[in-house]
């Protein structure tokens, strides 16, 4: 079976990502067939392309995490999926494809009051925020929390949840564009344009609050700032540095190095005195601990958060536009891309 995809030769330029036809064989026994009709973009797909991701697979690889479609054909051992259910599913990689062989364990219902846009939105993102709020954050009732980048798609489902736990929250945006979207729709306790006096912003944000938790993704002096305000007892969980992002297709590594020396540092023989904890974690760790993610999948579900924003939506030929507008920052909730090519 032919089938379209976007693939790299390999890592480093975003320009190389080329529309191929490729062949695909029958599922495996274990596996379903999916007739993609819509990919999600992340972050991590832009930093694998340019080959700043360690977890980027070596030589030719397709991009691309999660999805959604219709399954089309099961391998002769699923039992718990069947032909013309409507899924939404996670992958290490190989995502930016119109059909897809997959195992069963990594794809899900999608909910039926959703689209398919909004099924290939949610579980990457979903899952983040709810690993970062509850596993790594503890979070409670009563914690004070910063959230950067509130309009992406980590943020505003990361608000969501942060609120159904009774936790009072501070919103980030680089651009004055998203607060509208935020002001009318998220319902964050107050909201930041990041200036160059952000420990000053963040300061009059919290007034006589502590700061109990932060959703870091920035970097920088954003970071430094953050930190130097978190309470005793506080935790700072780093699940990206939005501030090494490349607005080109090819990331510019003098200035990566020069930012990468000028980097905050954190002490850890200083972490017992001042009694904060910083934490960090990927999503693909989870990928190899199928039962863990399904069950922080469930947990998600159960908070009923509701369907990601969806923000922006492509046609399949224009996935290089997609990416450019998701590089430059000028996107809100979430980026998706249909496959419908007919």
């Amino acid at each position: 079976m032919k089938i379209s995809v976007y693939r790299m030769p390999r890592a480093g330029n975003i320009h190389k990502l080329a529309l191929r036809s490729e062949e695909l064989p029958e599922p495996a026994a274990d596996e379903v067939q999916i007739e993609v009709k819509a990919v999600g973009l992340n972050f991590a797909d832009i930093f694998a392309m340019q080959g700043l991701y360690s977890a980027t697979p070596e030589g030719s690889f397709i991009p691309g995490l999660e999805f959604s479609g219709v399954i089309v054909k099961t391998g002769e051992k699923v039992k718990d999926r069947k032909v013309g259910e409507r899924v939404m599913g996670a992958t290490r990689f190989g995502g930016y494809v119109n059909y897809i062989n997959h195992h069963h364990l990594y794809v899900q219902p999608i909910p039926e009051d959703w689209s398919f846009e909004e099924g290939a939105a949610f579980l990457v993102q979903g899952l983040t925020a709810y690993y970062a709020l509850i596993k790594l954050g503890d979070i409670k009732p009563g914690m004070n929390i910063l959230i950067h980048s509130a309009a992406g798609g980590v943020g505003i489902l990361a608000n969501r949840i942060a609120k159904k736990m009774g936790a009072y929250t501070i919103g980030t945006v680089g651009r004055p564009g998203k607060l509208e979207y935020l002001k009318n729709n998220e319902s964050y306790d107050r909201i930041i344009v990041r200036g160059k006096n952000f420990g000053e912003q963040l300061e009059e944000a919290l007034g006589e609050r502590e700061l109990n938790l932060i959703m870091e993704c920035i970097g920088g002096d954003v970071l430094k700032a953050g930190w130097d305000r978190l309470a005793p007892m506080g935790r700072m969980i780093a699940y990206g540095s939005a501030s090494f992002t490349s607005h080109s297709a090819r990331p510019d590594k003098i200035k990566l190095l020069i930012k990468y020396l000028k980097r905050p540092r954190i002490d850890p023989l200083r972490l017992p005195s001042e009694n904060k904890s910083l934490m960090g974690f990927n999503l693909i760790w989870l990928y190899d601990r199928v039962e863990l993610m399904r069950e922080m999948l469930q947990g998600l579900m159960d908070l009923k958060i509701g369907a990601q924003h969806v923000g922006h939506v492509f046609e399949w030929e224009q996935m290089h536009e997609a990416i450019r507008q998701f590089q430059l920052g000028r996107t809100t909730g979430k980026v998706v891309v249909k496959t419908d090519l007919h």
